[in-house]
Order: structure tokens, then C-alpha cells, then sequence
């Protein structure tokens, strides 16, 4: 059983419908126990840093969490939970959970796009990505493949921690961590057939880490 974590911050229900979708079974739940004991944990989220850090250190959750990765508990952070694992983010200066060295950053706005027009801020929409090294998150997924973002500011963790990354006026970051604990900054949920192969890849490592 995989828990996805329930902290008021979005998109928890479309996450375990494309869960459940590919069979694979899920809970949506704030309970330190539950979380402790799944096979693995997703770490969702949408909105803004402050806030939900504001509702993690209110209910407790950022200790559950630092708890499960002391445990080597498997970690997928998504979209907002990928920027929060970092050390700092830009948005309302927030010092955010620590568990990753690194930094969450806004796109700068005097970036430009391919034909040299200001990028879209939040870059919204479907993208590509560039493996930078193998990782098991993503295998069977085309090197073609396009996943979807909606974000504004991106993750700057350790480059030995960088696993993929997606072109948006720059290079950024779109996937960071190693085996055990990832963190995606697009959403696997709404990314149709590679997203959902992604979700695959994370619970079958996590049934194998389960034993």
C-alpha cells in the first residue's frame, strides 16, 4: 500500500486516481502511523511554499517526514512536495524542509523562449525532458516522452542529485534524487502514459524494498 500524503495542499485525489487506476493500491491519509508503515510515500502538493510549510510544522507532518527518510522509507516528492524537500525556496523566502541541500528558485523573467519571445511564467503545459543519468524511475519511458508542469519556480538541488531536466527559456531541473528518494517537479499524474509508467516504476521499487 502506498500513502500519499494529506497536508491541504491539492492535488492528493488526482494522485490516487491515477494510482488506482493502474491497480496499484493507495491511501490518502495524515496519520504518522499509516505513513510510517506503507510501502512507500508521495508527497504531493500544489500552491504556495509558505503555506504549506505553515500547515506541515502546525500539524507535524515535517517530523513524520524527516522520520520517513532517516527510515529509508520510500519518497516520491511531486510538483510543490519536490521544492519543499530543498532547503529554501524564493517564494516568500521560506526555509523549507532541509532533507535535500538546495534551493528552489523563480524563473527569471527576462528569460526567453525559442523564438525569442519572454517565456510564460508559470511554465504550464506539456514539455519534454533530457535524462541526465540512468535511473530506474524512468525506465520504459521515451526519450520522446512529454510530461505535464504547472510551476513557477523550479528546483536547484546538488547537481550529482539531478536526474533529468526540462528546457523552459533555461535548462532546470525536472527530476532529482537517487534510489529511494525521488522528486519529480511535473505532475506524473496528468502526464497520461508516462506518467503513469513512472507511478509503475515507483511502487514496484517499492514492493521490491518491501520485500
Amino acid at each position: 500500500m502506498l500513502a500519499i500524503l494529506d497536508y491541504e495542499a491539492g492535488n492528493q485525489t488526482s494522485v490516487l486516481r491515477g494510482l488506482v487506476s493502474q491497480g496499484i493500491p493507495a491511501r490518502i491519509t495524515a496519520d504518522a502511523g499509516e505513513l510510517l508503515t506503507a510501502s512507500g510515500v508521495i508527497f504531493p502538493g500544489v500552491g504556495a511554499a509558505g503555506q504549506a510549510m505553515e500547515l506541515l510544522t502546525r500539524t507535524g507532518l515535517d517530523k513524520v517526514l524527516k522520520e520517513l527518510v532517516r527510515q529509508g522509507k520510500p519518497l516520491l516528492g511531486v510538483c510543490l512536495g519536490c521544492q519543499i524537500l530543498l532547503e529554501h525556496s524564493e517564494e516568500a523566502q521560506t526555509r523549507t524542509l532541509g532533507l535535500v541541500k538546495g534551493k528552489c528558485v523563480r524563473f527569471e523573467s527576462s528569460l526567453k523562449d525559442e523564438e525569442g519571445e519572454p517565456i510564460c511564467i508559470p511554465h504550464m503545459g506539456w514539455n519534454g525532458y533530457i535524462l541526465k543519468r540512468p535511473d530506474l524511475l524512468f525506465e520504459g519511458i521515451a526519450a520522446d516522452a512529454e510530461f505535464y508542469f504547472v510551476h513557477g519556480y523550479y528546483a536547484e538541488p546538488e547537481p550529482d542529485m539531478v536526474i533529468t531536466t526540462t528546457y523552459h527559456g533555461r535548462e532546470f531541473c525536472s527530476a532529482y534524487g537517487r534510489e529511494g528518494f525521488w522528486a519529480v517537479q511535473f505532475h506524473p499524474e496528468k502526464s497520461g502514459r508516462a506518467g503513469l509508467r513512472l507511478l509503475k516504476n515507483f511502487y514496484g521499487y517499492c514492493r521490491i524494498a518491501n520485500g
